[in-house]
């Protein structure tokens, strides 16, 4: 999944809070979406996507041995969150719907629009990312894409001219800023300008977890705002302040964007070293320059933390994305559906789409991949991780983490100590 979608499922949050308030008396129907049948046929809507294609062949092979019926209806990206939000409590609600999980769900939940999933399905997928499927405690979300972890990206052209590997330990990642520094290299590209935060946030995500653990942010997904106080935090913000400091980011990343014409292409064309940044902006890099990442891009996860109690298996980023079934599917049919999203035809179809699902038997299909190298790297990350945290901007809601983003924002910038960072934030829930 892109970047785009990323951000859309922030948009998701940013609605979510205000959606059963008002859709009751805002009745939906799309030109190209219609609600599920009585009779067991179901509406399963999704955003247009590449992956749109491997989704209508699991539907059309499905229907030819089915006797309820599936209609897949694509929608814009752009209005495809407005349309559910809107839809859901309307008469046109659909049967399944795409999402991002997380907290994007508890809304719906709350309103008793979606349907617990039979547990037997858990079994066919990797541990870690089908958390963000289970949201207040009920399993709502089946995964139905690619995984999309965050790690670091760095230009191996760079590291074998500078004689020096990729940090394994976060020692290891301070001793590199300071080699990269010397060769006029910026260390590590990131976006710190306009709306660019969330790719500050990441840098929070891992150090925090590095250091307490990922208990620390489920202790604040869950309603302890209180968390904040946890020294890990405190310790996080003054480790980014030193890297700041130290000029891990340079001397104008307030001013860099992400992606193409900023942090992609000064990783790719050799002004930075390094990027802490999610899977999808290996397609970036790819249009970017196709070269670069065939003979000089690397990966690697994120370094421990010498004392942290965070393993240094544990992944932060967007897990995948979930099917969720509503109160509008009548009869078997959405749950006979929901088992074709881990059959090999179906995980295949998207492993050759250049996405890498969390099923279990992805492993044995990634050869098919168009980078089996980097499609396997991605896979055991996720599969190997005692946890994988959701995004913090997805899993907190709009509410909570759009003032959050903008007091990390104001911590890269040096307008808030560290201490004042911890201060604000427990703020935002006073």
């Amino acid at each position: 999944m892109n970047n785009v979608s990323r951000r859309q499922a922030l948009a998701a949050l940013a609605g979510g809070a205000a959606i059963m308030a008002t859709t009751a008396a805002c009745g939906f129907k799309s030109a190209n979406a219609t609600a599920s049948s009585a009779d067991g046929d179901v509406s399963y809507w999704t955003q247009v996507d590449p992956t749109n294609t491997v989704q209508q062949a699991a539907i059309s092979a499905f229907n030819k041995t089915s006797k309820g019926q599936v209609t897949l209806s694509t929608i814009a990206s752009a209005g495809y969150l407005g349309k559910v939000q809107t839809a859901m409590g309307s008469s046109a609600m659909p049967g399944l719907f795409f999402n991002w999980g997380g907290g994007s769900l508890s809304p719906y939940i709350k309103a008793g629009k979606l349907v617990e999933l039979d547990p037997s399905l858990k079994s066919h997928f990797l541990a870690s990312p089908l958390q963000a499927g289970i949201v207040d405690g009920k399993f709502v979300g089946v995964p139905c894409r690619g995984t999309q972890p965050v790690f670091l990206y760095y230009n191996k052209a760079l590291f074998a001219q500078a004689g020096v590997k990729p940090p394994t330990t976060y020692s290891d990642l301070t001793s590199l800023v300071t080699v990269f520094k010397k060769r006029g290299i910026t260390p590590f590209t990131i976006a710190g300008s306009g709306t660019s935060s969330w790719t500050e946030l990441m840098w929070v995500e891992y150090l925090v977890d590095r250091v307490g653990g990922p208990g620390v942010f489920s202790s604040i997904a869950g309603g302890d705002w209180s968390t904040w106080k946890d020294a890990s935090v405190l310790q996080a913000a003054q480790m980014i302040a030193e890297l700041i400091s130290s000029g891990a980011f340079g001397s104008n990343f307030g001013s860099v964007n992400y992606g193409a014409g900023g942090t992609s292409t000064l990783l790719a064309d050799g002004r930075a070293a390094m990027q802490l940044m999610g899977s999808w902006d290996y397609a970036t890099l790819a249009q970017i320059s196709p070269s670069f990442v065939k003979n000089d891009l690397g990966y690697v996860p994120f370094p421990s933390v010498e004392g942290g109690k965070g393993d240094a298996g544990n992944v932060s980023g967007n897990p995948t994305n979930y099917i969720s079934m509503t109160t509008a599917a009548a009869g078997t049919t959405a749950a006979d559906f929901l088992k074709t999203v881990y059959r090999d035809d179906y995980v295949l179809g998207l492993v050759k789409d250049g996405e890498v699902p969390v099923t279990t038997n992805t492993k044995s299909l990634l050869s098919q991949s168009t980078d089996p190298a980097y499609s396997s790297f991605l896979y055991d990350l996720v599969a190997g991780a005692p946890a994988f945290t959701q995004s913090w901007d997805q899993a907190l809601g709009s509410t909570l983490a759009t003032p959050m983003l903008t007091e990390i924002q104001k911590l890269f910038n040096g307008q808030d100590s560290p201490q004042q960072f911890v201060s604000n934030v427990l703020a935002i829930q006073g």
